[in-house]
């Protein structure tokens, strides 16, 4: 990429949103850990993939903008990818698009107003990283200018899940940079039948290039709370470990809206840039479907799956053998804890069943059966009544926090790595085959010493075994 590695040109620091659930891709993607953690193209995560566009370029320190939950999950999959100077932002709470960006933006205008943010979603593929590039140089000339620039795709098809740009004229002496006409919202099948018809509508990827002073500039003129807030919440942040924490009082404070709404749809210095680099949102299991290499019958196989007489069809095993016989245009995914089955055509509506099962109470709408923490994962194995067996796993070098319960008993079997347990004042040392009681009520830790990962089986029993019966007296994650 010429312009990013050139030493005359400003400082292009990108910026990342990780703070989606991806419900439209359940039960893969959850609140407990969404699409953007997971390899649903390569080896790598979407997360990882979106990180090294910029590690790859030369560009700034990035920024990830997220919730505060995931905060360890992200620091771990940048440190397998070799990054390590990435500043994790956290968010107090979900306010949208806007104030992420204006966070981001304030953050970088500490150091550098006039430094260039290249802002993106964690959770879009994009298969030509070279034309991406070419595009984003176009995009940096427009931000030096002043312009508020995003990327254009062009459409491949009448696609009624993105918003679509209408593009004015050129900008004098900015070739390849055009003033924005409007913004629309998603349109139906009819409406988007005839928009891809006009060379001038492209769909709106949601990545944005602006200079840092000028995104505030901006959002102050047309969102004076987001302005006023964010910027308070950013001045009194808090350092905690890698992270920096948003001041919840302050930032809670700012409107919830997405930068479209707040700035993109009413400035004056919008700019888009028409773009064709394989761009996808992966927004649905039939967009993963479409982007994803077929067989001879146009199938998309991943995990333990075996086809008969099947075409057209994404079929997905997190483990559990899959066989799927006679049938055409289907999503099937399987999960240790769920399986959802839909026509290709219904892929946007997973949503609407993930909608339904939170209002029903059922857990597998949000959370996964696995669960990961910054010292490793559980994930639960059987539950009955008054008692739950579980699979712990914890990382070398990583300890629990020193906590107590009021409704349980736990019964810890060692059967790989060596674990220091601590019971009230006992410290004790329990190796592979070997097991410690911890009665209710007491003070207990779990630590792993060893340089092998520590798994052990945990039997809890009592009246309540929720997770929320966990009083922290002690925690090296600073976690309440």
């Amino acid at each position: 990429m010429s312009s990013a590695l050139c030493p005359s040109k400003p400082l292009i620091v990108p910026v990342i949103l990780s703070g989606g659930s991806g419900s439209r891709l359940w039960p893969v993607s959850r609140g407990s850990f969404p699409k953007q953690f997971w390899p649903l193209l390569t080896d790598k995560t979407l997360l990882q993939e979106t990180a090294l566009r910029g590690k790859n370029a030369n560009l700034g320190q990035p920024i990830v903008v997220c919730n505060a939950a995931h905060r360890f999950i992200i620091a771990e999959q940048l440190r397998a990818i070799e990054i390590d100077d990435a500043r994790i932002l956290l968010e107090p709470s979900a306010r949208n698009s806007a104030p992420a960006i204006a966070a981001a933006a304030f953050l970088v205008a500490e150091e550098n107003p006039q430094a260039i943010l290249w802002v993106m979603a964690a959770d879009a593929a994009i298969s030509d990283v070279a034309a991406l590039y070419r595009t984003l140089d176009t995009a940096v000339e427009a931000a030096e200018k002043g312009f508020i620039a995003t990327f254009g795709i062009q459409p491949n098809k009448p696609e009624t899940g993105y918003g679509y740009i209408e593009r004015g004229d050129e900008i004098p002496a900015m070739p390849g940079a055009f003033h924005v006409a409007r913004f629309m919202e998603k349109p139906d099948l009819a409406s988007a039948s005839e928009l891809i018809k006009d060379a001038r509508y492209s769909w709106n990827s949601g990545m944005f290039v602006a200079r840092a002073d000028i995104l505030l500039r901006e959002i102050e003129a047309f969102e004076p709370d987001i302005h006023t807030h964010v910027g308070q919440a950013v001045a009194h942040r808090k350092t905690d470990l890698d992270f920096e924490r948003l001041a919840p009082e302050m930032f809670d404070q700012s409107p919830d809206i997405s930068i479209d709404y707040a700035v993109a749809e009413r400035t004056r210095v919008a700019a888009i840039v028409p773009a064709s680099f394989g761009w996808s949102d992966i927004g649905s299991w039939d967009a993963l479907w479409e982007i994803s290499d077929k067989d001879e019958n146009g199938n998309v196989t991943s995990g333990e799956v075996f086809l008969d007489t099947t075409s057209n069809c994404y079929v997905r095993s997190d483990g559990t053998v899959t066989a799927v016989m006679g049938v055409d245009n289907l999503i099937v995914v399987v999960t240790e804890d769920a399986i959802m089955v839909s026509h290709r055509d219904r892929a946007q509506d997973v949503k609407k069943m993930v909608a339904q099962l939170t209002k029903a109470g059922r857990l597998e709408a949000t959370t996964h059966n696995r669960m990961y923490r910054p010292w490793g994962f559980y994930e639960s194995l059987i539950r009955g009544d008054r008692f739950q067996v579980k699979r712990i796993h914890v990382n070398p070098g990583q300890i629990l926090s020193l906590q107590k319960h009021f409704h349980r008993a736990e019964h810890w079997v060692v059967v790989a790595g060596t674990a220091v347990v601590t019971r009230d004042s006992e410290e004790l040392i329990i190796r592979e085959n070997e097991s410690v009681y911890l009665p209710l009520g007491c003070t207990h830790r779990l630590a792993n010493p060893g340089k092998i990962a520590l798994t052990l089986i945990e039997v809890q029993s009592g009246p309540y075994l929720g997770e929320d019966d966990i009083v922290r007296l002690d925690d090296v994650y600073a976690r309440s």
